[in-house]
């Protein structure tokens, strides 16, 4: 039988169940990614489990998200990585090497196998014909250890590309065509996989913008081939022996089909709040922003940073706009001074600032209250940016160059200029200065962790009780992401190791009397949260589930979940509830107590069972998607808990 590149993929590293869309999968993880904002979590988990070494053939801890150091906290928390890489044998990548996404693009990515990271948008990866895939810290931590990871065997949803980039589009526009089609849930429970012949017109960075944003999707990975382009890549980083050729086989089918022209593409932007608010850019034309930003991610790649350069190359940015650009790579800011890009874009008036994830995550050039920002980010979730009441575009770096000129929200085709050809490097740098390698086993046996007075031990958490009488503390509508249920940004995010800190900020964008009133419901044996459709979307952030398992979640009743935080809230030993009625999520209310009985013999025979709401005298009838596994995995209280208790056993493997 025929096959994709994706159930290539998947069937090289199946180690247990079945390819059939819908029903748990076991996979083989080969290489892992963390960075530090849930890396510090996942190495402490690490330190729990007592693992001598890591078990994967590469693992890489990124230092990208808490690089501003106002006072010791990153600064300490980057001295513990550092010490549990060298310790447990991992790559470290320090403060100012770079985004995680493109640096291990750059130095460790292989094609053929698969990668799991710790960041939702480790599927940016996909674009070097690997399976990678985000998922939580704790999913992370044991595939480092050596498990299988666990996921529902996804669809594969092929994209034929066909025709050429007309002047003005690039790949950003690709991507946001895709959401401007289907939303932000259109690739729950899908594998994207692109091929046709307009492959030939995206390089692999351009494959990586994709990719990356498969995350806002909703979508399990994101799948480009290993062909010739992949191979030049590789060997301009002079690692062409990594490479090997990995294509769909002739006749190979897919689940689902569509295609994109790339001919019919015109510049696109996402519009406030939400990756799935697409429009063309000449729609919302004229709109006046404060901030134009160039980097993320979303972004990476030599060109988006150097078209931009061309495009304001002697000229002025506009009164009262600031031009923020923010490289994603050492390697990559080290090109683009060489090419004198960096000059071009600092005379127009651009503040540059250093390698990471920045402003993506609200680590800084947060926007002024009440004005707009352009970014070429992949997300624009409410308060992402680091102001809470934001107003963030997504759009591609033509559209924000040409904007940041003009002050305005602008269609790049509109202005009086030819559109600027880039030029890559004839020999781009190959940089691994600030990635340390790991040490040799004998040696790293003798590292001891070292842990700052931030760092605070996860505590112990209790098995799932059979009889719940919780109310419902908080009743929320669509879409919610996890940067809602648990802010980043600098003000947030260096508590990261510190579970008692962080947990203050849950979901204190939606109201910001939960903490208090969870805190006073945790000692009466808990509460529960009620939402509405692809809750938890957007970040992998476990903390997103651990800070409300802290403050007492025991029941997540919701229309239905996104992947991996319906993965995380079983990691944490919080139950996973969907209405099997959509109607019965508009007869609950804030303040409703449900009685939930025999609940660890419920879940174990069947899929189905019914709550009693008590102060209304009704039923609801509910259902959840957990295997085995996960059942086991929840009634003892989370994943530490039964990691614990295979180790105590002895058992093997599953």
């Amino acid at each position: 039988m025929p096959l994709n590149i994706t159930q290539k993929l998947i069937q090289s590293h199946l180690v247990s169940g079945e390819m059939i869309p819908g029903t748990e999968i076991g996979l083989k993880i080969d290489q892992t990614l963390t960075q530090d904002a849930t890396g510090t979590m996942v190495m402490l988990e690490l330190e729990a489990m007592g693992l001598d070494r890591a078990k994967t053939e590469a693992s890489a801890q990124y230092v990208d998200h808490n690089i501003i150091q106002v006072d010791n906290k990153n600064a300490d928390d980057h001295l513990f990585l550092q010490s549990a890489t060298r310790r447990f044998g991992l790559y470290y990548s320090r403060p100012g090497n770079g985004v995680s996404h493109p640096v291990h693009m750059q130095r460790l990515a292989k094609p053929g196998k698969t990668l799991l990271g710790s960041d939702s948008h480790t599927c940016a990866n996909g674009c070097m014909g690997m399976l990678a895939m985000g998922a939580g810290g704790m999913d992370v931590a044991l595939a480092i250890a050596g498990e299988p990871f666990y996921v529902k065997m996804p669809q594969v949803w092929g994209i034929k590309l066909t025709g050429k980039l007309p002047d003005w589009v690039s790949a950003k526009d690709v991507i946001l065509e895709l959401l401007r089609r289907h939303d932000v849930k259109g690739g729950v429970g899908k594998v994207i996989e692109y091929f046709g012949p307009g492959l030939d017109e995206l390089n692999a960075m351009d494959r990586h913008v994709i990719a990356n944003m498969g995350a806002e999707l909703g979508a399990t990975a994101t799948v480009f081939p290993s062909d010739q382009e992949i191979r030049r890549f590789l060997k301009e980083q002079g690692r062409e022996e990594d490479w090997i050729e990995l294509e769909a086989d002739r006749g190979a089918t897919y689940d689902l089909e569509e295609e994109i022209n790339l001919s019919e593409l015109e510049p696109l932007i996402a519009k406030p709040s939400s990756p799935g608010n697409v429009v063309p850019v000449s729609e919302v034309a004229g709109t006046p922003i404060y901030q134009s930003y160039i980097g993320s991610s979303a972004n990476p790649g030599f060109r988006d940073f150097a078209i931009a350069a061309e495009i304001v190359k002697g000229k002025k940015v506009a009164m009262g706009v600031s031009f923020d650009i923010n490289p994603t790579s050492r390697q990559m800011l080290t090109d683009l001074v060489k090419e004198s890009h960096i000059a071009s874009l600092l005379q127009a008036g651009a503040r540059l600032h250093q390698a990471g994830c920045n402003g993506c995550i609200g680590m800084g050039q947060a926007p002024a209250t009440g004005r707009n920002s352009l970014r070429t980010t992949p997300r624009n979730f409410p308060g992402r940016s680091g102001t809470q009441e934001d107003s963030v575009f997504l759009c591609s770096p033509e559209t924000a160059a040409v904007s940041a000129l003009t002050g305005e929200i602008t269609d790049p085709r509109t202005v009086d200029m030819p559109y600027p050809k880039v030029k890559e490097p004839k020999n781009p740098t190959i940089d691994d200065t600030l990635l340390d390698a790991p040490l040799p086993f004998e040696e790293a046996q003798k590292v001891e962790l070292y842990k700052g007075p931030n760092i605070a031990s996860i505590p112990p958490m209790d098995e799932l009780p059979d009889q719940m009488e919780v109310p419902v503390l908080l009743k929320m509508g669509d879409n919610i992401s996890t940067d809602e249920i648990l802010a980043g940004g600098a003000r947030v995010l260096p508590y990261r190791s510190n579970l008692p800190e962080i947990s203050k900020f849950a979901f204190e964008i939606i109201d910001h009397t939960y903490y208090t009133r969870a805190m006073e419901a945790v000692i009466k044996g808990g509460h529960a949260i009620v939402g509405g459709y692809n809750y938890g979307q957007g970040s992998s952030r476990e903390h997103a589930a651990l800070a409300p398992r802290y403050l007492g979640l025991r029941v997540a009743l919701v229309k239905d979940f996104a992947r991996i935080h319906w993965q995380n809230l079983v990691n944490f030993g919080i139950l996973p509830l969907a209405f099997k009625h959509q109607e019965d999520y508009g007869r609950l209310e804030q303040g409703d107590v449900l009685q939930l009985q025999n609940v660890r013999t419920k879940i174990k025979q069947g899929n189905e069972f019914t709550i009693h709401v008590k102060n209304k005298n009704l039923d609801i009838e509910v259902n959840h998607a957990l295997s085995q596994r996960q059942i086991d995995v929840l009634l003892k209280g989370g994943m530490i808990n039964w990691v614990k208790e295979r180790q105590k056993n002895g058992s093997s493997k599953q």
